[in-house]
């Protein structure tokens, strides 16, 4: 993927190009960790790049479940800060292979809505808008506006761990010859 969401050609296409860019930048933000670096949290917000993960996954298997009609479960705070811990008995590759289906899931859902203007029945709650209000359109541009949110706490992240840049490990993931302008980041072993 280049460093720019490409062109698009219709809203769908889009706010899905959008959406899957900013997914994108986050999976960047784990290549080449580490099982025991995708839980170190070396800044004061406590997050790690496998929290990360793991917390998208959560929100976007919710958001799609909205959208499919299907009603959410009954969840605590508790419930809701432990989607940002990598536990012990969970490894990075499996909640990305998780986040990497409910993306695929929710790419398939957005593209067979015809109407991006359907209503999506919300409780009421202070963290929701209007309840009246909520469309599938609203539950996209979040989902880009959360993604691109937790991309920039990857990127902080990452930086820390091992200084290591959001393009330079995005040319090592996609094989990106290294005499270009973006150098792919190399393993400091």
């Amino acid at each position: 993927m280049p460093l720019n969401a490409p062109l698009i050609r219709s809203e769908h296409e889009g706010l899905l190009a959008f959406l899957e860019h900013q997914r994108e930048a986050v999976r960047n933000a784990t290549y080449g960790l580490r099982e025991d670096q995708a839980r170190l949290r070396p800044t004061p917000s406590g997050l790690s790049l496998g929290g990360l993960v793991k917390h998208l996954e959560d929100a976007e298997r919710g958001w799609t479940d909205r959208i499919l009609g299907v009603p959410p479960s009954e969840t605590s705070f508790d419930d809701y800060m432990a989607s940002f811990v990598l536990s012990e008995d969970e490894t990075l590759a499996a909640v990305l292979l998780q986040y990497g289906e409910t993306c695929a899931r929710t790419d398939a859902v957005v593209s067979g809505v015809e109407d991006l203007g359907r209503r999506i029945p919300l409780p009421e709650a202070p963290w929701f808008p209007d309840p009246e209000d909520c469309t599938v359109r609203w539950i996209l541009l979040h989902l880009i506006e959360e993604t691109a949110r937790h991309a920039g706490h990857a990127d902080i992240i990452r930086e820390a761990l091992d200084g290591a840049l959001s393009g330079p490990l995005m040319a090592a993931v996609e094989g990106w010859p290294g005499d270009g302008w973006v150098k792919p980041w190399q393993p400091t072993t």
